[in-house]
């Protein structure tokens, strides 16, 4: 497996991730900061050796990560891509994840944390250096974000997990009344995702064959599978299983050759159904 840590700092996510993937795996951090990249750089003979690898599968490369098509990276080559609040920092976030999405393989996903807004910060806001450095007044507002990913070509943005950030004091009053959220998203770069969850009777189980994972698998928010328990699930879903590195893990039940309409409960519902009848053609 091989995996891009985007603004991998001081390197310590990308040790992590370099045990994870094993030896024949490979890890590419990138940063923009010399002293970051220095002490990454210093400890990768360290982490080689505590691995017990013949050599090093884990590099770092100076760039801006709106800029990585100026590393040298091959395209369609990484599997995963990683963040951690770095794309609140960065103005032109769409060329972050045009980028990201150019590097990925077919079936490969960034899957990432950063911070979200209830509302388009204000311009005025957006300006202050101490509060976008607080990655607070770069965040995006959250339904730009997932107009965003889909114009990029991440059709079905899954939520992980969000949780609300209590501000206080100074920073509370300044910003009041927006609201922020520090949330995980996973965008997965498969052909033929829709926009809105379809249903073709398809179901899968979950094996129970992660490791870390032997009892439930969660996909995403609203997606837990428990080992050996059959569950219906949209198209979209389906292809995010079938289509990924997630596919060993879970017998696949169903094709696409049958549409029934919107997938219940899963986002959006028939605008159409109404309790009223309609007396008129007249718009």
């Amino acid at each position: 497996m091989r995996i891009l840590d985007l603004g991998s700092g001081s390197g310590r996510d990308c040790f992590i991730l370099s045990k994870l993937v094993g030896e024949s795996g490979s890890v590419v951090g990138v940063d923009m900061t010399d002293e970051q990249l220095a002490i990454a750089n210093s400890h990768i003979e360290y982490h080689t050796k505590a691995f017990g690898y013949s050599k090093p599968n884990v590099e770092f490369r100076k760039g801006f990560i709106e800029r990585l098509d100026e590393l040298d990276l091959l395209e369609n080559s990484f599997d995963v891509i990683v963040s951690n609040c770095v794309l609140s920092l960065v103005a032109d976030k769409k060329s972050v994840l045009e980028g990201a999405y150019r590097l990925l393989k077919t079936g490969g996903e960034i899957y990432f944390s950063d911070v979200y807004a209830d509302r388009r910060v204000p311009e005025h806001l957006a300006k202050d250096p101490v509060l976008w450095g607080e990655c607070l007044t770069g965040a995006l507002y959250w339904n730009d974000f997932y107009s965003l990913a889909r114009k990029v070509g991440f059709n079905d943005p899954r939520l992980v997990s969000s949780r609300k950030f209590d501000l206080v004091g100074k920073v509370a009053a300044v910003l009041d009344p927006i609201v922020f959220f520090s949330a995980e998203f996973r965008l997965f770069k498969i052909e033929g995702l829709e926009s809105d969850c379809e249903d073709y009777g398809q179901s899968v189980k979950y094996l129970g064959t992660i490791s870390t994972s032997p009892c439930a698998f969660t996909l995403d928010k609203h997606h837990k599978f428990s080992k050996g328990q059959v569950v219906k699930v949209c198209g979209n879903t389906f292809s995010m299983l079938h289509e990924s590195r997630l596919k060993p893990h879970f017998e696949f039940f169903g094709d696409n050759s049958v549409h029934y309409g919107i997938f219940p409960d899963c986002g959006k519902s028939n605008p159409l159904l109404t309790s009223e009848s309609v007396k008129s053609s007249c718009c």
